[in-house]
């Protein structure tokens, strides 16, 4: 069985939606951040912060490596993980994709109630935060949407209905 890898912007529900799918397959669950975090001893904005986004794709880089190596889990992926293309053929070579989408309103109102948005998720730009989703959402949507096997729209949606949309998706895909 490949790797289910979910992709996506900030607050589209991979992480919830990932560690949802790993109880019900009963498969290991790996979210990119966290092995971040975990390898570097820091938080991403502390990341950022001292080596700027590129000291922060290169460890992602490095997480990306290692468990494209691996068979059977549970990925979510940083929302621009994918701008790299070794990452892209890294995780296409024993992957599939499936792209949580969700509208900009529904994201930002999910990232100013989510207390780790802070720790996690500093400004990818110096723009207010509906601009940056706006623009950083055009920028990035043709490599998810090229990337993608399947994709779910998460807003308005529970979890549950989400993570039922993707497990009759993979059902249907055996």
């Amino acid at each position: 069985m490949k790797n289910i890898i979910l992709i996506g912007y900030r607050c589209t529900g991979k992480t919830s939606a990932g560690k949802k799918l790993s109880e019900r397959f009963g498969l290991p669950f790996f979210d990119t951040d966290d092995l971040i975090v975990e390898r570097a001893g820091m938080p991403i904005n502390e990341i950022v912060g001292k080596g700027g986004w590129d000291l922060f794709r290169k460890k992602e880089k490095e997480v990306i490596r290692k468990l494209s190596a691996m068979n059977k889990n549970i990925i979510a992926t940083g929302g621009g993980a994918f701008e790299n293309q070794e990452n892209r053929e890294a995780l296409k070579k024993n992957g599939l994709f499936v792209w949580l989408t969700a509208d900009v309103k529904t994201i930002m109102e999910r990232m100013l109630v989510d207390q780790n948005t802070g720790s996690r998720r500093p400004s990818l730009s110096l723009n207010d935060l509906e601009t940056e989703t706006t623009l950083i959402l055009k920028k990035r949507e043709p490599t998810y949407r090229e990337l993608a096997n399947f994709t779910v729209d998460t807003s308005r949606k529970s979890i549950n209905v989400i993570v039922d949309e993707i497990c009759n998706y993979l059902e249907s895909a055996q």
